[in-house]
């Protein structure tokens, strides 16, 4: 096929492939249907208005922009038929989107069947379906079926077979919601957030995954008072997802979010969070995974209870310390402000939390930030915590000369 010459009309201005499905705009230019969805539809919270080559502005309701050029398509089918003895390959007629039509049926065919198996079947076309192309996507997404894969959900186990619930969720993941649509979902059912947590102790690993993942798009858009009133067993729950490793980025986002309301912080550390997020650092290397982490404890450590915990963990200060300078400048900064909230703290307490951060060498640490180039704020903080207990520290070896100047005369 390299040897063949293809027509220039043939070729997607975007991809500049051989058309297999070419579609026409309003704007009179034709694309390969996945490529013009693909710019169409991909960033589902940005979603692009405008033709990709005269730039000219498109109804913000794209979903049914694109008509098939099935004049063109047939072309292509007999110029590829033409050339196959040149060794082109001849395009298979594309499938049609989904109709709205074609969804109401099955949706239809899922309210009304009473058997398990048949629904998980029909919920599996419909997941087939959805996942064919990005416009078929789109329209699931702005259709009833959403409501109705949320209410799947929504059902406990006595109601219905776990693989649906399962199946639906995987379903509602897929769509990759705008935050609108979400704002309405949790709206209009409000049991859905306790759902989502009513997976996560599932033996299922995947179903596990999908709950973490839609509890951390979720959050942003629920309400104050609904996430000040979860419970500390849910968020033990999600700490659980996070100590077996289950999407275990979107489950501490979730625990991350889930900190500025209410008294979530103290049910956090109470499920156990802080000791969780010290091992986490303990055995973890990748960089978001640390700066998350780091992240979480930094706003855990804002309540007492926190401290406490960090404080009485034997490997908590030494941890934290140790990421200092070794990540990024994103954990750095946030180690640091760790250390500063532990450090305001320990005058009311004995030495013995001035001495391990002695020994751990976090004073060292925060000694060689004011040394190497980093965030203003970093040394900040830095230089208030060494002042802070200039007479506990100042004789200690580990201090230089030069950094003797930063404290007060006795």
């Amino acid at each position: 096929m390299a040897e063949v010459e293809i027509p220039s009309y043939f070729l997607c201005p975007i991809s500049l492939q051989l058309m297999r499905d070419p579609v026409t705009l309003p704007t009179g230019i034709t694309y390969d249907r996945d490529s013009i969805e693909r710019w169409l539809f991909s960033d589902p919270q940005n979603p692009h208005h405008t033709c990709p080559v005269t730039k000219q502005p498109l109804p913000v309701d794209s979903i049914e922009l694109t008509t098939p050029n099935h004049t063109l398509r047939r072309l292509i089918q007999s110029w590829c038929i033409a050339n196959s003895s040149a060794g082109v390959d001849r395009i298979p007629t594309p499938r049609s989107p989904l109709t709205r039509t074609q969804l109401s049926a099955l949706l239809l065919e899922l309210e009304t069947s009473t058997s398990s198996s048949i629904r998980l079947l029909s919920l599996r076309k419909l997941k087939s379906i959805a996942s064919n192309s990005a416009s078929n996507r789109l329209t699931v997404a702005s259709s009833d079926a959403v409501d109705f894969l949320a209410s799947v959900v929504e059902r406990s186990p006595e109601e219905e077979d776990a693989r649906v619930c399962d199946e639906a969720l995987t379903i509602l993941c897929s769509l990759h919601l705008s935050e609108t649509r979400l704002q309405t979902l949790i709206t209009s059912h409000p049991g859905f957030l306790d759902a989502l947590f009513a997976v996560l102790p599932r033996s299922s690993y995947h179903s596990r995954s999908q709950a973490a993942i839609f509890l951390r798009s979720v959050i942003p858009v629920a309400s104050p008072a609904r996430l000040s009133k979860v419970g500390e067993a849910q968020l033990r729950d999600l700490v659980e997802a996070v100590s077996d490793r289950v999407s275990t980025k979107a489950a501490l986002e979730a625990l991350i979010l889930l900190c500025s309301w209410g008294r979530n912080r103290v049910k956090e550390v109470n499920a156990g969070a802080v000791a969780l997020l010290v091992d986490l650092l303990l055995e973890e290397t990748e960089k978001r995974m640390c700066e998350l982490a780091l992240v979480a404890l930094d706003k855990l450590c804002s309540c007492a209870e926190g401290r406490a915990e960090l404080v009485g963990n034997a490997a908590g200060i030494a941890v934290v310390a140790k990421k200092i300078l070794r990540v990024s400048a994103v954990a750095s900064e946030r180690a640091v402000r760790i250390l500063e909230k532990v450090a305001r703290t320990a005058a009311n307490q004995t030495g013995a939390v001035l001495q391990e951060m002695l020994q751990v060498g976090a004073v060292s640490k925060l000694c060689l930030l004011l040394q190497v180039k980093c965030g203003e704020k970093e040394k900040k903080r830095a230089t208030e915590v060494l002042r802070l207990h200039a007479r506990v520290w100042m004789n200690s070896p580990c201090l230089s000369p030069q950094f003797l100047s930063l404290y007060p005369s006795p």
